[in-house]
């Protein structure tokens, strides 16, 4: 068996601490619209808020981290044309995961809403009150999320195709490394 180059750990808890905050933020962003007007919804708004909040931090970490320690090679077995889209679907998540909550706090910004961020701080207001900009920006977010969510299903769904049916490392390069002796 080839020696396979895992990522480094900072890498991996960025990951990994990124998806569960996706899996956190969208169902948040679901139930804040369903609820009714009110104290509960407000806690729903500020926890989604949050949660944006904390992706656009992470995802920033991520590309330092990137740049100071650039990903292992690919896998020797991948297809170069598999290749160029793993690269693509990567750049296409990134760019996501930075757009969607930009445009969500500058759609909160419009409405007229302030974010604050886990009730530690509040980010600043990006535009001036405008609710016909604040309805437009918030469509795109909406949008651009639900976009998002489809490259990460068809991303996991890569990570258990390569895992399950290829059988290679493409997945184990992410998970932690269990030493057993």
């Amino acid at each position: 068996m080839i020696d396979v180059v895992h990522y480094r750990k900072p890498a991996k808890l960025l990951h990994w601490s990124t998806a569960l905050a996706v899996f956190c933020v969208v169902p948040l962003g679901i139930a804040m619209v369903d609820a009714s007007p009110g104290p509960r919804q407000n806690q729903l708004y500020d926890l989604h808020r949050s949660f944006g909040a904390l992706i656009l931090t992470l995802t920033a970490l991520r590309l330092l981290w990137r740049l100071y320690a650039p990903p292992p090679p690919p896998i020797s077995d991948m297809p170069p044309w598999q290749s160029r889209v793993s690269r693509l679907m990567h750049a296409a998540l990134y760019v996501l995961l930075f757009a969607v909550p930009l445009v969500g706090w500058a759609g909160t910004s419009a409405f007229g809403a302030r974010i604050m961020v886990f009730g530690l701080f509040e980010l600043p207001m990006l535009l001036d009150k405008n609710r016909e900009l604040a309805a437009v920006l918030l469509s795109i977010h909406v949008y651009l999320a639900f976009s998002m969510c489809a490259l990460f299903v068809v991303h996991i769904a890569a990570a258990i195709h390569h895992h399950f049916v290829r059988k290679n490392e493409v997945l184990r390069r992410m998970l932690p490394r269990i030493h057993v002796r």
